[in-house]
């Protein structure tokens, strides 16, 4: 197949700390042999793309272009893999566009790109040619199809686009940490009821766990229990609650960014229970160790999840009908988006719909 020459492309980009956002017209790279060029139709808003847009990381190139919960439609195949993909297939891009992929790399051998050490960030990172990766805010996207997914054919595209970073962040540990085999009658804990934690609930329902969330919001008790179909919940601030529930709890997934204690959460962990974190606390959290001695408990972290895994998330959320709670906006409405973002006002993720308003 003949290579097209470098695509002009349409996005809106920050250009400095303000994260005020604004057309940006670039250039992607010809479709190489073995690339897949995607139409990008939605595109969800994670609060990493905040803090990047207002490089609270310090890590930030301007002009940023972020997204990283991309879902769209194939417009051009590489001529290497024209038997793996073909225009028009319904796929999906995450956080990452690339890595290393060495004999010698670890983490790409065992099929978990997102640890090796040369990672390629879909938006804010340097591909292998040296050139800035612009994330999903854009109306089309160049990716080596090592890291893009198919979407199945009966999940919504609008409503899965944030399942790209929101569901592989909690379908990853919730595999590793051994979540997901006999679950069955397990009981899960979900700290924070928000983009992440609200896909943390859906996936412990479906795969047959009682789930108690628990949040320091008492309004949010309703929704999660009658939206998201949680089992309980606790305020954990209240005290009484957090010890009538001591030691009820099989796993936990914390979802929560903000600064708060570990202690009372350990409390709620059985024997041999596990606290896995997936939000990311700028400041450091205070480790008691006497609770893990005591109860055979273990802490832990994940951060996304390798290209297989991410098709498996995908999969399965397939086969259980799971997509994400939206509020689909149009891409003049992103600096308002970006500002209810900053103060939780959304429920439960931003998605734009890059296609139908991005000209």
């Amino acid at each position: 197949m003949a290579q097209t020459l470098s695509q002009e492309a349409l996005g809106w980009a920050a250009r400095d700390t303000s994260a005020v956002f604004s057309p940006f017209h670039f250039s992607r790279r010809a479709t190489g042999a073995e690339d897949v060029s995607i139409k990008i139709l939605f595109c969800g808003i994670c609060h990493t793309d905040l803090h990047n847009a207002k490089n609270d990381f310090g890590q930030t190139t301007y002009p940023v272009v972020p997204g990283h919960e991309i879902a769209g439609i194939v417009s051009e195949v590489g001529s290497k893999i024209e038997n793996l993909f073909k225009k028009g297939d319904r796929v999906g891009v995450g956080c990452m566009v690339g890595s290393c992929n060495a004999p010698t790399c670890e983490p790409c051998n065992q099929g978990s790109e997102n640890y090796c050490p040369n990672i390629i960030l879909t938006y804010n990172g340097v591909y292998h040619d040296g050139t800035p990766t612009f994330g999903g805010y854009s109306n089309i996207i160049v990716v080596n199809y090592r890291f893009v997914v198919r979407f199945p054919e009966n999940l919504a595209m609008d409503a899965g686009a944030p399942l790209l970073c929101a569901g592989i962040t909690i379908y990853s540990p919730m595999k590793y940490y051994g979540m997901t085999e006999a679950a069955q009658g397990k009981h899960l804990g979900v700290v924070g009821l928000g983009g992440v934690g609200h896909v943390a609930v859906k996936f412990g329902k479906a795969l047959g766990m009682k789930v108690t969330v628990i949040s320091t919001s008492s309004h949010k008790e309703r929704e999660a229990k009658e939206l998201l179909g949680a089992d309980d919940f606790l305020v954990s601030k209240d005290h009484r609650q957090m010890q009538e529930a001591a030691k009820s709890l099989d796993y936990i997934i914390d979802t929560a960014s903000a600064e708060h204690p570990i202690d009372p959460l350990l409390n709620l962990l059985k024997l041999n229970g596990k606290l896995v974190f997936v939000g990311a606390p700028i400041k450091p959290l205070q480790l008691p160790i006497l609770p893990l001695l005591f109860g055979r408990k273990m802490i832990g972290g994940s951060l996304i999840g390798g290209m297989k895994e991410t098709q498996e998330m995908l999969d399965f959320c397939g086969e259980h009908n799971i997509t994400c709670e939206i509020e689909k906006i149009s891409i003049d409405y992103l600096n308002t988006a970006m500002k209810r973002l900053q103060s939780s006002d959304v429920k439960y993720r931003f998605v734009i719909d890059i296609a139908g308003t991005l000209k």
